[in-house]
């Protein structure tokens, strides 16, 4: 089974700024209300995708959106997981093996996104993610029977668009999957795949292609492999939920985005999230705002916050030009909404204030591109962002639960 969906975000609406916040406070859901009117669907793919989709909702507690939060936390993310492998402690990261996939954990990613600017001297971004969501634990079957599911993400952003696709495919079949020697994720024929001696994760030729737009880029890696938490063991709540999280942050990148039949020459820096987990959030865990950012001076940092109806729980790495990191406790960071805007019948904040200050980081970020909603099966705003203050640079932004 296999499907796919493509959407293009509304027109921009204003920006509140500073002290213009919207009745819902920043840490609770706006609702869920139906997508854009502005967004269209294809489906690809020779079966029905129906069934596919009904099923992974009910799985992960997404089959009425508006209540996946009483499945526990954000997506169903944080409900129970006996029968799967649990993450409960440091374990020894191991290369190339740990590229690949980890069946024996209910979800994982493949998750890359690419600041860029074009050769017309305007901003864009560029999203390729690939989910793998487990339906039931125990070994895994062959052929229809694998209880694996696929869920590739990708979307080009430009400062007047937004545009994205979805689709959907079963393990077990060929048609979606990691392999690790050399590296390759694919679903159907959108592709990440390495270019690199080694055959790891240094040199990625990255492809996909949706309604209205395309992707073709080339990221190498200028840094090394970054892990978060303790060595890549990253806690996500006071009550001790978590993931193995590494990063590969330093990567330069070029290509060709096209937008609305326009081909743009685009150059950039790109950043690969690799995560997996049986329950990466707490029951009580209503979304999270993330944000991975490249400074002018070499330096990245990564700072997110997992909110809830109590203080949010908050994780960073502080990344050094040499690719020296270090784990930031969430009392030496700083997230502030300072700007909202109407995006699909809610109210997202994209513009923050976003400060280390024992790293003499402090910085305000704004969106590219108010309107880069992702309208798909779980939906959430994903989108690239220009950094201001006393370090310029650029990254990305990304928050659920809204």
């Amino acid at each position: 089974m296999s499907g796919e969906f493509a959407g293009r975000s509304p027109l921009a609406r204003p920006v509140r700024k500073h002290g213009q916040r919207p009745t819902a406070p920043p840490g609770g859901r706006c609702g869920a209300p139906p997508r854009p009117v502005a967004a269209r669907a294809s489906r690809s793919g020779a079966t029905s995708l129906r069934g596919l989709v009904a099923a992974l909702g009910m799985m992960v507690g997404l089959a009425d959106p508006a209540h996946a939060q009483d499945q526990g936390g954000f997506a169903g993310l944080g409900a129970d997981v006996e029968g799967f492998a649990e993450v409960t402690a440091p374990a020894e990261l191991r290369f190339p093996e740990d590229h690949g996939p980890h069946p024996a954990y209910r979800i994982e990613w493949w998750y890359l996104t690419v600041a860029l600017t074009g050769e017309d001297g305007r901003d864009y971004g560029a999203q390729w993610t690939l989910f793998r969501q487990a339906l039931e634990p125990g070994p895994q079957r062959e052929g229809w029977e694998n209880q694996q599911i696929w869920n590739g993400h990708a979307a080009v952003t430009a400062e007047d668009a937004h545009l994205y696709a979805e689709r959907f495919a079963r393990g077990g079949i060929g048609q979606a999957g990691v392999e690790i020697e050399p590296f390759r994720a694919w679903i159907d024929d959108w592709e990440m795949a390495s270019l690199a001696e080694d055959g790891e994760l240094s040199d990625l030729a990255v492809r996909a292609a949706g309604t209205g737009f395309a992707l073709d880029l080339r990221v190498t890696a200028e840094g090394p492999l970054v892990f978060h938490g303790e060595d890549g063991f990253s806690v996500k709540s006071e009550a001790g939920q978590a993931s193995y999280y590494y990063s590969q942050p330093f990567y330069r990148a070029e290509g060709v985005l096209t937008v609305a039949d326009e081909e743009i020459a685009v150059t950039g820096t790109g950043w690969l999230d690799r995560e997996w987990s049986s329950q990466p959030v707490g029951r009580d865990q209503e979304g999270w705002d993330w944000v991975a950012l490249h400074l002018e001076d070499g330096g990245r940092v990564m700072a997110a916050q997992l909110r809830s109806e109590t203080a949010p729980y908050r994780i960073g790495t502080w990344i050094e030009p040499d690719g020296t990191a270090r784990a930031l406790a969430s009392g030496e960071i700083v997230l502030e909404p300072r700007g909202w805007a109407e995006v699909a019948g809610r109210e997202v904040p994209v513009e923050w204030h976003v400060a280390v200050p024992g790293e003499g980081l402090a910085v305000d970020i704004a969106a590219v591109n108010a309107q880069s909603w992702m309208g798909t099966m779980v939906e959430y705003w994903e989108g690239p962002v220009r950094v201001t203050g006393t370090h310029a640079g650029r990254g990305y932004l990304e928050m659920t639960g809204y």
